[in-house]
Formats: C-alpha cells, sequence, structure tokens
C-alpha cells in the first residue's frame, strides 16, 4: 500500500488569510508633481488608502485605480481629531480589513518627520503586519526652496529644523548663533510663540525672518521681516506654516523664483472639457496658475451610426486615400468605433493621415499613429487645406478621403478639397451639445470678477460659456486661440486681450503669460503695487464700500 499523501499548503491561499502590507508613503508638501514615482506605483496598486486631513483628495484621485476605499485618518467617526495612537489602532485595522491586499497610509510631506511614523509602524510591528516606507519631499527643505531661500550659504552652515506643533516651545537656546538657520514649523499661535522664545534666548532681534503659508502650492505667500516684527508676522495667518530665521532670508530678494512667476496665484477659466483640458492646465501649472474646467460642450455619439460604421469599414477595404481628423474628438469617436468592431490601429495601413494641429497629431500618436500632414502655419481646417495636396490622378490610386467630424463643423475644407479634385465622405462622427451650466458659486465667480483670466479655444466655447454661465467680468483678461475666435468674442461684447500667436492650446497660454509679464512690467514702471486682475476687483469693491459708509 502506497504511503498516504502529505497535503501542502496553498501560497495563495495563505496570502489571501494574512492582513494586508502597508506601505508608508510621504505625499510631498503640497506640490503635487513633487510626488515620487515610487509613490505613484503603490498608489496605483492599492486597495485602500489612509490620508491625513490635510492630505489632497485630488492628489489622491489622480492615481488611484477606481473603486479603492479612502480613509480619513484625521477625524473619527464624530468628527473629533484623531490622536496618533489612534490613527495607529485604525491603520492596523485597515489592513486587517484588506486581507492579502495592499493598504497606503499617506503622510502629507516626508513620513519619518514630525507624522506620527514611529508609532503607527510599532502598532503594526506588533500585530504582526508588514510595512515598508517610500519617503516623500520634506517640507522643511521643500518650502523654503520655493520661496527663495536656501538653508546653507556662506553665512549659514548649519541648520536647526524645530516642531512646534505641540504647544510646548521647546528649548532654544542652541539655535542662537548667528552661523545657524532655524527652520520651525507649526500653527501661527506656536509659531509666534516660538519666535519670542528665540529672541529671548539670544538670537538678535535684526535676524531676519521669512514665513510661509501653503508653501509649494499655488496659493503660496511669503512675508518677511525680522525677530523684532514677531509674532506680527503672523497676523491673519490661519494654517499651519514655516518660519525660516537666519542669514539666508536675505538672498530671497535675488532668488524668488516660484511666486515671481507671471500668472502666479491667477485662477485661470478654462471653457472645455476635461478630457481636453490636461496639456492647458499642466501649462497654466508650470506658470505658477491653477485653473477651473467649465464644460461648455458634451459630446454625443450620432444619431444614426450607419455611416461611421460604413466609414470606418471602408479604411480597411481600400475606399480612401486619406483620412483627416480636425480634432481630438474626431480621433476619439473613431479610435471607440474600432474597439467596438474589433478593428485596432493596423487597419490605417496604407493610409495618409491628416491632422488639423498639435493636440490632434498628439492623439493620434497616443494612438500608435503618425501623421504624414500637420500644417506648419495656421492650425485650422483653413490652415490645413493650405498645404493640402491637390489631386494627381498618376500619383494617388485613390481618390477619395473621409473626413470624421463634429454635426456642427464648417464646410471649408470639404469645399476646398473637392475643388482640388477629391471626393469626400463627410461623416458625422459625434454630436456637440451645449453642456448643462456650472454650479451657482462659479457662476457668480464668472460675473463677479473672481477669475484673473478665462481662455477660449473655439467660437463655440465663447458662445457656449455666456449661453450657460454669463459673461466674464469686464476685469477678466480674455485670451483668444486665433482670430475667429476673438471676433466672435467681440461681437458678443468682450474685450480681447490676447490673441494666440499660433492656433495651439499651449501656445495661448504661452501668449497669456507674456501679457501677465507685461502687465506687471507696467505696474513696476508705474509705481504701483502687482496685483491680479481679480485683486484690483476687489480692491475696487472694497473702496466703494467704505465710500458709501
Amino acid at each position: 500500500m502506497s504511503p498516504r499523501a502529505t497535503q501542502q499548503p496553498d501560497p495563495a491561499s495563505a496570502a489571501s488569510r494574512r492582513p494586508a502590507s502597508v506601505t508608508f508613503v510621504g505625499a510631498g508638501p503640497g506640490d503635487p508633481s513633487l510626488l515620487t514615482l515610487a509613490a505613484v506605483r503603490h498608489l496605483g496598486r492599492a486597495d485602500a488608502v489612509i490620508i491625513d486631513t490635510s492630505a489632497r483628495d485630488d492628489l489622491v484621485a489622480a492615481h488611484l485605480p477606481e473603486g479603492v476605499e479612502v480613509v480619513d485618518a484625521g477625524h473619527g467617526e464624530h468628527g473629533q481629531q484623531l490622536t496618533h495612537a489612534s490613527r495607529a489602532k485604525l491603520v492596523v485595522r485597515t489592513a486587517k480589513a484588506h486581507k492579502g491586499g495592499h493598504v497606503v497610509r499617506l503622510m502629507d510631506g516626508d513620513p519619518a518627520t514630525f507624522n506620527g511614523l514611529a508609532e503607527e509602524a510599532k502598532a503594526l510591528a506588533k500585530a504582526g503586519i508588514d510595512y515598508e516606507v517610500v519617503p516623500g519631499v520634506s517640507a522643511v527643505s521643500a518650502v523654503p526652496t520655493y520661496a527663495g531661500v536656501p538653508l546653507t550659504t556662506g553665512a549659514a552652515t548649519s541648520i536647526h529644523v524645530v516642531s512646534v506643533t505641540s504647544g510646548r516651545v521647546p528649548d532654544l537656546s542652541g539655535s542662537v548663533a548667528p552661523d545657524v538657520t532655524v527652520v520651525l514649523l507649526g500653527t501661527p499661535d506656536n509659531l509666534g510663540a516660538a519666535l519670542v522664545a528665540l529672541r529671548e534666548s539670544g538670537r538678535p532681534e535684526t535676524t531676519s525672518v521669512a514665513v510661509t503659508e501653503r508653501g509649494t502650492t499655488t496659493r503660496q505667500a511669503t512675508v518677511t521681516g525680522t525677530l523684532a516684527d514677531a509674532p506680527g508676522l503672523l497676523a491673519g495667518l490661519e494654517v499651519p506654516a514655516l518660519a525660516i530665521v537666519g542669514p539666508p532670508v536675505d538672498l530671497r530678494e535675488q532668488l524668488s523664483w516660484f511666486e515671481t512667476k507671471p500668472l502666479f496665484g491667477w485662477q485661470v477659466l478654462v471653457p472645455r472639457t476635461k478630457e481636453q483640458s490636461g496639456s492647458m492646465q499642466e501649462r497654466l501649472c508650470d506658470y505658477g496658475a491653477t485653473s477651473e474646467v467649465v464644460p461648455t460642450i458634451s459630446v454625443e455619439p450620432p444619431r444614426t451610426p450607419q455611416a461611421m460604421e460604413r466609414a470606418v469599414r471602408g479604411m480597411v477595404t481600400g475606399r480612401y486615400e486619406w483620412v483627416g481628423f480636425t480634432s481630438v474628438n474626431a480621433v476619439r469617436a473613431v479610435r471607440e468605433k474600432f474597439e467596438e468592431i474589433g478593428l485596432d490601429a493596423r487597419a490605417f495601413s496604407g493610409l495618409k493621415i491628416a491632422a488639423v494641429g498639435g493636440t490632434t497629431a498628439q492623439a493620434l500618436l497616443d494612438w500608435g499613429l503618425v501623421a504624414d500632414l500637420v500644417p506648419q502655419g495656421e492650425m485650422s481646417a483653413a490652415g490645413l487645406l493650405a498645404e493640402w495636396p491637390p489631386y494627381d490622378e498618376v500619383l494617388d490610386p485613390i481618390n477619395r478621403v473621409f473626413l470624421p467630424r463634429a454635426d456642427i463643423a464648417t464646410d471649408t475644407l470639404v469645399a476646398g478639397l473637392q475643388d482640388m479634385g477629391w471626393e469626400v465622405d463627410d461623416v458625422t462622427a459625434y454630436r456637440t451639445v451645449r453642456a448643462a451650466p456650472p454650479p451657482a458659486p462659479i457662476r457668480d465667480a464668472i460675473k463677479a470678477g473672481a477669475f484673473d483670466a478665462v481662455a477660449f479655444t473655439s467660437s463655440s466655447t465663447v458662445r457656449n460659456l455666456i449661453g450657460i454661465a454669463g459673461k466674464p467680468h469686464p476685469s477678466t483678461v480674455v485670451a483668444c486661440i486665433g482670430p475667429a475666435t476673438a471676433k466672435t468674442a467681440e461681437e458678443l461684447g468682450l474685450r480681447v486681450d490676447v490673441v494666440a500667436s499660433e492656433a495651439s492650446a499651449i501656445t495661448l497660454v504661452d501668449d497669456l503669460a507674456e501679457h501677465a509679464r507685461g502687465l506687471i512690467a507696467a505696474a513696476v514702471a508705474d509705481g504701483e503695487p502687482v496685483r491680479r486682475p481679480s485683486e484690483r476687483v476687489q480692491s475696487t469693491s472694497r473702496r466703494r464700500a467704505k465710500a458709501k459708509g
């Protein structure tokens, strides 16, 4: 008789019974671009994410898969502020609830700096739960850098970092030497008490001080003075801040690079769909602005899809010589139809592809297709037509062009191609309908001048924005992607300040930034304070209210 077989445990089954592994991830000090590659990787495979109250939900949402549980570690079920011990229990509880999974404990800045990492990690170790730590960019170094203050110079050779969030002012006698740069982190009240204590400990009251709130974000603000000015430097602050004390503060006027960006602090309205606005938002962020996307159109499938299906199948059977894309939406519509039918980019083999501009060409490239024709001059239907080769019966085996377009597209391109000898299948690939009005607070902000600028990328966005939200305030800088869009804006009663030198969304933002530089230079030349357009509106409103009072 054969010996009885011994049943071996299933490793996969055993792993699924264990608590989730936990990764402590540093979220950085505020600027979402400072998130590390390792942090993005861990967020992308998380089953649950535990965040502090101060961690931004938008940063988490940008990198999380759908359906991931987000746990608030800032407050308990009844709104009470959680202690470090309570947070540690919450982390253990979450790991046990996601057996065999992966939990990310997202911490502001760097997990090892003033965030309770030790207590939470000890609780995990005690519970037998695996964990690892992904360091993040710390506010200690990043915020001074964004404020234009290097922490060490020839006159400052050491750094003393102090957390004063507990309400107890630590002994600062070791921070009084003139070659020590002191970095203080805490709430405004605690920072004020610490600055006073530093002065009383022997640091000269003439020592330079910089206080920065909301560091590394486009809402960053920095004030400078001396220890003699403390705690007045913190008047009006309502959020945790960072103070720098020492000789390097004197370099801020020369080295300030972030708060001097041309669009720093500007709030720019982008009347475009979220899918189309990514490159504009990134470029605006590069110049220091924040943006609010307000969709003015909704893209829907054609009412009768049969023509689109015939045209797509015709691409495979050799019906066309060219396919011309006049928008990103057209690329998306054809791609979706391909996937619906079961085709892929290989069906474009032998076809010539035209794109109306760089953004449309990039959408094709994302699909693995390189456009054969992109206008080098004006990026519009007219610009595309100007560079499109005429039909040559010797060189062109097929004389037909497929144009997948919107239902409201003009006939300029079709008529021009026909004049050059091409036969054109002008097919409705998608319909555009006016979007629903934005929420009331955004409509009020548009009309009240809370936005510093609005960037229009087509005539339809001008008409539709005014239709669903009203006219922008006269103080708002109006930027248009080209002459046709500018003409529409002017016909509807808007003053156009910027017309892009090239019909692309990126150039539109670049030229808006150049306009802002001009406003800054003019204010400096006139000896006036540099104010954003929205700040000028607020200043005028305050003066009027004071006059009435």
